[in-house]
């Protein structure tokens, strides 16, 4: 796999990466339509980036969409949900979808990649 997360180190102790991720990332799983997967240091930039302007959360990130602020992301008081924040709002307004696991948030980030224009 040649993407670069976060380390052991960096992350949070509650957490560790989903098989099913690390599982579509060793298969070649990076851009989704509108997503793109974070990895190197576009994913710690968002990383610290989250817990400055949400500090009452503690997220995860994973993906953000070329065309906005949304940010994929699992939280402490979710997990294994994935929840999509609204980055750059302010705090308690960011809420903007939730999944129940990281496959479901695929299904839906693939379903709008359909309609889709790079």
């Amino acid at each position: 796999m040649n993407i670069d997360l976060l380390s052991v180190e960096e992350l949070p102790a509650w957490f560790s990466y989903p098989e099913d991720f690390l599982h579509a990332l060793q298969s070649g799983l990076r851009d989704i339509g509108p997503w793109q997967i974070l990895d190197g240091n576009w994913l710690r930039v968002r990383h610290e980036g989250l817990k400055k302007r949400f500090p009452e959360r503690d997220l995860v990130p994973f993906a953000r969409r070329l065309d906005g602020d949304d940010v994929a992301c699992w939280d402490s008081k979710s997990s294994p949900s994935v929840e999509v924040v609204h980055d750059f709002s302010a705090p308690g307004w960011e809420k903007r979808d939730s999944y129940p696991s990281f496959q479901a948030w695929l299904l839906a980030a693939q379903e709008e990649a359909e309609g889709y224009d790079d």
